[in-house]
């Protein structure tokens, strides 16, 4: 036994990580290589894994293959991965840089995460701790991960202040009104180079990721910026509460707003180019909230009323009904649906088709979104006392064939338009209702006589987005037979010969989702509908007629969606109602 007082001579083992261990078990690294390698990351406080791959003692690609084998783990080629694809809002980006690892998906309760050390125990638990999900790790080449991190932290705010490069883009002068004094002077204050380049980067991401809007939102103790993606929000970055004044300031002056303003709501436009012939525009919308102004970026793709009326997503039938209205000489042809529901895409699409030289087209927008040559757009400036029915007056004094009314508000906006339907024009339009039946009851309560209604329009589209199922990596969904029937399928329908597909989610998509397609309900107004509006039908009977007449409702036309396999069953219920 020894003295008392005399110490004791410890053991000179070291407690190895367990990558280490794993390496030793299969002869890839020794006992004392492990050693030194440890004692070297700790002295240099360096990642284990950077040591030993920067030691030559095993190459990245080498130990991910071991550790794939080892662990009963799949491997990855994360070099093969798009950073603008990778879900930022799944795992916050410090924690990603601390343990080198990036979260690829969510399957039900689960983040599929890469990792080059499926040992590392600590960085497992904080992300279950952080997020409330399990872990399944999947591995990747420790060298390609680094970069992939990096690549994907220039993105959000965390490096706003480190962004050096501003990049072959500039914003592009509009031909608006001038710019008054207090903005010329104040454009010297938010000259900013980390606000300028994190503007540009943010609206680049945006392009990029397909966004429709950006989101700039400021609370009380923090600014996030969201994407609107495939009809989604998702928060992509969460900058410094300190510069929302001169991030709002910088948007306002690069859309001719009056920066001095704050009190009441700007609409304004600007364009960014990106290269030497390609220019993108967005519509700049402000709004004063409690903690400072929100302002909403809407992008603007001229390309989207060119792709043509068969990439819209109308079914065969639909789109003949279509064809051979705005084919016809005069009436009114109406779009419904609510904000972002593609309305303008597919008044414009129609107009693309109508557009030839023979032809006098007028449009009053409010704001006029796309730009389309041959078309003579007018933007509505209320403000100015240039309102829808001003400028439908002087239209119909420029000897025009077809135009087109942003949005049917107000009746005498609808009583021009009607009358000018009913004099050998054809007119498109939007209004805000739900779908095609409850529009002509809407015109009704607007104060517009039965007798016009009847005589003026000769179809109506309901229309909704639905997000897209991506095709690589979409999985049959087992639905009980129930939830078919409650869902709306007849059961003669349900036969077994087709399936419901279900979300995944892969590299190449969000969260299983790729783009969107429409659903759409195309009304013609038959003569029995018309005999029904006479005698002040209800919106029931004029829907019960169309069904009568083969008009699929939004629902049954989203069911067929889904039975197609373009969009999931979810997807159809929460975008329909029935």
């Amino acid at each position: 036994m020894a003295a008392v007082g005399t110490p004791q001579k410890e053991s000179p083992s070291i407690a190895l990580p367990g990558l280490a261990r794993a390496l030793m078990s299969v002869g890839k690294l020794s006992q004392k290589s492990a050693e030194d390698i440890y004692k070297k990351s700790q002295t240099s406080r360096t990642n284990f894994i950077a040591e030993l791959t920067g030691s030559n003692t095993i190459t990245p690609s080498d130990l991910a293959h071991t550790v794939s084998a080892i662990f009963g783990a799949p491997l990855v080629d994360i070099s093969a991965i798009d950073p603008l694809r990778i879900p930022k809002e799944l795992l916050d980006a410090k924690l990603c840089q601390a343990y080198k690892v990036v979260a690829l998906n969510k399957r039900n309760n689960r983040l599929i995460v890469a990792t080059a050390d499926p040992t590392d125990q600590e960085a497992a638990e904080k992300i279950k701790f952080t997020t409330q999900m399990g872990v399944d790790w999947i591995i990747a080449e420790h060298d390609k991960l680094i970069k992939l991190i990096d690549a994907t932290s220039k993105s959000v705010s965390e490096t706003l202040d480190t962004i050096t490069s501003g990049g072959d883009f500039e914003f592009d002068d509009i031909p608006v009104e001038e710019a008054s004094e207090s903005n010329e002077a104040a454009t010297t204050e938010v000259e900013d180079a980390p606000i300028v380049k994190f503007l540009h980067k943010m609206l680049l991401d945006a392009f990029n990721m397909r966004a429709s809007d950006l989101h700039f939102e400021p609370y009380e103790h923090h600014y996030r910026v969201r994407f609107r993606i495939d009809g989604e929000l998702r928060e992509i970055a969460s900058p410094p509460i300190a510069i929302k004044e001169k991030l709002a300031s910088r948007i306002k002056v690069i859309s001719r707003l009056d920066i001095s303003e704050k009190r009441v709501p700007q609409d304004g436009r600007m364009k960014l180019k990106v290269g030497p012939d390609r220019v993108i525009d967005f519509r700049v919308s402000t709004l004063p909230t409690l903690f400072g102004e929100k302002i909403v970026i809407r992008i603007l793709d001229p390309s989207s009323a060119k792709l043509g009326i068969d990439a819209l997503g109308y079914e065969p039938e639909e789109k003949e009904r279509l064809l051979h209205a705005i084919g016809r000489p005069y009436g009114m042809i109406l779009v419904t649906g609510p904000t972002g529901s593609g309305k303008t895409v597919s008044l414009y699409t129609c107009l693309n088709l109508l557009n030839k030289p023979g032809v006098n087209i007028a449009t009053a927008e409010d704001p006029s979104e796309i730009n389309l040559p041959g078309v003579n757009q007018v933007n509505v400036n209320e403000k100015a006392g240039l309102t829808f029915a001003t400028a439908l007056k002087a239209f119909l004094r420029q000897d025009p064939d077809i135009i087109m009314v942003g949005e049917i508000r107000d009746l005498e906006t609808a009583d021009i338009s009607i009358k000018a339907a009913q004099t050998g024009h054809l007119v498109l339009s939007t209004l805000h209702t739900n779908d095609a039946p409850t529009t002509l009851t809407r015109m009704r309560n607007m104060g517009i006589a039965p007798f016009n209604i009847a005589s003026s329009v000769i179809l109506i589209t309901a229309q909704r987005l639905a997000r897209r199922l991506c095709p690589n990596c979409k999985a049959p969904a087992d639905i009980p037979h129930e939830t078919l029937l409650e869902a709306g399928y007849r059961e003669e329908e349900i036969d077994g010969s087709w399936v419901t597909y279900k979300p995944v989610g892969c590299s190449a998509c969000n969260n299983g989702y790729k783009g969107r397609v429409g659903i759409y309900q195309v009304m013609p107004v038959s003569e029995e509908t018309q005999r029904i509006i006479l005698r002040d039908g209800s919106a029931l009977e004029i829907a019960e007629q169309a069904r009568l007449e083969g008009v699929r409702s939004l629902r049954e036309s989203g069911l067929h969606k889904a039975k197609i396999g373009l969009t999931s069953l979810e997807e159809v219920l929460a975008v329909t109602n029935e």
